[in-house]
């Protein structure tokens, strides 16, 4: 299941307590302190997992502890402290506060990051023991580890992003290039979540696709799916405009271009700057013909960046690909 928001309640360990202890040994009479310190608690980090798409590890968690630490023993033995905690998590993933401050954006697989520092391990009498002090029954106990409420928000960091109107078969697409087996079905329906895909070449050169559930009017004020999913485009570096041109329930295609377009620039403007495709669909059925027709007489963009395919047979694909390719890889992969 994909999950792109979660909110956790972090709490690193709290560390073990010192103790009070005697050394006792039959041939060493007044053998002074012996308490061993208490082990430091586990802290929790995060850190970028490369293989990782999603935030479902903790849809079913609100709150995350790390380990504690162990309290010290006799004959000084210092506690066990207690294990790091490291949440990993998908490159695009933005942790916030809980006053929705962003605290970090993680777009690179970098090292870790200490979200939550673990408590301190107590002393043992040991520690306190001096000239003036030989029988010292002092200790301590252990630090309480800190506590923090965080939102992690994600934003696909993927290489061409597939968007069109619900039925545009944005998904049957996907499903051939990438053998991704995302449903489809010969009625109209639109994806529930991003569909993530990787398109390898010849070359065994590789980009990463997501597949946009589909976009109404009015998304960009949260109609249908609207923002819950409009974020995820603002990252890919190249559009595919998959377009629906039999036409059918009275649509115009090329209306639908412009509706895709003026709900991302409704958005976001910046997200109609970024190099685009425009596929049509479904050229394979009979009334597509004259719709791509008129569609080619009224597009204003460079006739490159025009595809006319099949996708469920496969017509045009393999063009369409090639051109993809070049861009992509021009233009900066985001994903190896």
């Amino acid at each position: 299941m994909f999950v792109d928001r979660v909110t956790l309640e972090l709490k690193s360990g709290r560390g073990g307590h010192g103790i009070v202890s005697w050394q006792r040994e039959k041939y060493i009479p007044k053998g002074g302190p012996a308490g061993g310190d208490g082990g430091d608690g586990g802290s929790i980090l995060i850190e970028v997992d490369s293989n990782a798409y999603s935030l479902e590890n903790y849809r079913n968690k609100s709150i995350i502890k790390a380990e504690n630490g162990k309290p010290g023993g006799g004959d000084k033995r210092k506690g066990r402290s207690g294990k790091d905690l490291v949440l990993k998590v998908p490159k695009g993933t933005l942790i916030k506060d809980a006053n929705g401050t962003t605290l970090y954006d993680l777009t690179q697989v970098d090292k870790a990051i200490k979200l939550c520092q673990g408590g301190k391990g107590g002393k043992g009498n040991t520690f306190f023991k001096s000239s003036t002090n030989r029988t010292p029954l002092q200790f301590t106990e252990g630090t309480e580890g800190e506590t923090f409420k965080i939102e992690l928000e994600l934003k696909l960091l993927a290489d061409v992003g597939f968007v069109g109107m619900p039925n545009a078969g944005k998904s049957t697409l996907m499903s051939r290039i990438t053998h991704v087996p995302v449903k489809i079905a010969p009625y109209p329906f639109t994806t529930l979540y991003p569909n993530l895909g990787i398109l390898q070449f010849d070359d065994f050169s590789r980009i990463l696709i997501a597949d946009i559930p589909g976009i109404i009017p009015d998304a960009h004020e949260n109609k249908g799916l609207g923002l819950a999913f409009l974020r995820h485009i603002e990252r890919t570096s190249t559009l595919v405009y998959v377009i629906d041109c039999t036409g059918l329930e009275g649509r115009d295609p090329f209306e639908d271009l412009k509706v895709l377009q003026n709900e991302l620039q409704s958005y976001d403007k910046s997200m109609t700057k970024k190099p685009f495709f425009v596929v049509l669909n479904k050229i394979d059925q009979e009334e597509a013909q004259q719709k791509a027709a008129e569609f080619r007489k009224q597009y204003p963009y460079d006739p490159k960046t025009l595809f006319e395919i099949s996708a469920s047979e496969g017509t045009g694909v393999s063009k369409f690909l090639s051109a993809l390719k070049a861009v992509v890889q021009k233009d900066g992969k985001r994903f190896d």
